[in-house]
């Protein structure tokens, strides 16, 4: 079993502590970034960056949905990482400074992949699919932040 990775990133017009804010804000703003592919979202403790527990199901293919619970915590200032209790997933945002008033936001999602050829074809696929959802939601920020 190997590592499966997909990362995603965006930048934007936006100073980074700003856009973090928005990212950190698992009440008001983070539902209103997220896709179809959501449902279910309910934010369950703290509601802010770190301490926060979210559930989601994420509907990654038509017959694939997961069913996730993550906790977050803020290892540096500019970082929030996303760790579910139901699966191997790890989600990792940074921000960072991109120009004198911009920031770049990057997503890495990482998780413990299948064996043999289904392993093959989620080291193959699942990346680019969550690539094409993380893309809608780093979209839906840049809608957000203006």
């Amino acid at each position: 079993m190997g590592k499966v990775h997909a990362t995603t990133e965006r930048t934007y017009g936006a100073d980074p502590a700003r856009v973090y804010e928005a990212l950190a804000d698992y009440t008001v703003t983070r539902p209103k970034l997220l896709p179809a592919q959501y449902s279910e979202y309910e934010v369950r403790a703290g509601g802010t960056g770190e301490g926060t527990q979210v559930h989601w199901k994420l509907q990654a293919t038509e017959k694939r949905i997961r069913d996730c619970l993550f906790t977050v915590t803020a290892p540096s200032p500019d970082t929030l990482v996303e760790t579910d209790a139901n699966s191997s997933m790890v989600i990792t945002w940074t921000v960072a400074a991109n120009g004198p008033s911009g920031s770049k936001v990057t997503v890495e999602a990482t998780w413990t992949g299948a064996t043999g050829i289904g392993g093959f074809f989620e080291r193959t696929f699942a990346p680019k699919g969550l690539n094409r959802i993380h893309d809608q939601v780093l979209a839906n920020l840049a809608a957000e932040l203006g």
